[in-house]
């Protein structure tokens, strides 16, 4: 069995405001092995089920660089660091049999979800494609759909939970926490947290035939609101994309993996509008 366990921060246990996600913190430097710990479990409950399976953890929080490699379960291989192709994917392109989304958070503009973002929340303020508002659960779920891979298992708050119930029927999910705020949150004790996402492992990947993830098939029509409105124009030097309202630009994609990239490409260049100002 080959898993991909993709890694955010936002949804761990006993992570509530930003200094817990922001490198060069104290707190950060404690989240992280949290972090660390969630993650592990997660590999723990794939060898659980197949002692011989092939565990890749990508981390995807920030600049890709939170998991601590010598506190990781050490059957698992780790890709850090970015740009990379595929994102919060990363070793997606290889073929898995399952994704699972650990310490993940919900979108930007839900009600109480614990530092509700969307890929870079001082940039976008919501992603649409043909339509539906996605946040980084559903642009990943809809990302590994496309290379044929079902999300099998998300864990964080219980908003983030309800988001990947949404955008993934049958999908199974952990909540380490409840939310109580964009910036609170009633926690499980780190172990619990752990031990419930090890136990859930083998469910998840037992009913992953069962799961029907949200799929893009041909076109996609992707248009992106941005915070300020000349955040758009470094974007709109990218060919092809286009005005779309007052902060919004507008790209018509050949298929969602070309999609997912232009979301990926404008997180990067659309803070360089920040400074014309």
């Amino acid at each position: 069995m080959r898993v991909l366990i993709s890694a955010d921060m936002e949804g761990v246990a006993g992570v509530v405001e930003y200094d817990d996600v922001r490198p060069g913190t104290v707190s950060y430097e404690r989240c992280r092995r949290l972090l660390t710990d969630e993650v592990s479990a997660a590999v723990r409950g794939v060898f659980a089920v197949d002692p011989q399976a092939d565990v890749l953890v990508a981390d995807s929080h920030g600049d890709f660089r939170n998991i601590l490699p010598d506190g990781l379960d050490r059957r698992a291989r780790l890709v850090r660091g970015r740009p990379r192709r595929h994102g919060q994917l990363a070793g997606i392109e290889d073929g898995a049999d399952a994704v699972i989304l650990v310490g993940y958070h919900a979108k930007a503009g839900v009600e109480h979800g614990v530092l509700a973002h969307t890929v870079a929340g001082q940039v976008i303020f919501d992603v649409r494609c043909d339509g539906r508002s996605l946040g980084e659960i559903g642009l990943n779920v809809a990302y590994a759909a496309a290379h044929g891979v079902p999300t099998v298992l998300v864990t964080g708050d219980e908003v983030t939970a309800a988001e990947a119930r949404d955008v993934s029927p049958g999908i199974h999910t952990v909540a380490v926490k409840q939310a109580l705020g964009g910036w609170a949150a009633a926690s499980l004790h780190p172990d619990e947290a752990c031990a419930r996402i090890e136990a859930a492992v083998p469910g998840a990947l037992a009913a992953r035939e069962s799961i029907r993830p949200l799929r893009f098939d041909g076109p996609v029509s992707l248009e992106i609101d941005l915070v300020r409105p000349v955040m758009g124009e470094p974007v709109l030097l990218v060919p092809g994309i286009e005005r779309c309202g007052d902060r919004g630009v507008r790209y018509a994609a050949p298929d969602f993996e070309t999609a997912y990239r232009i979301v990926e490409l404008v997180a990067t260049i659309a803070p360089v509008g920040s400074i014309v100002s």
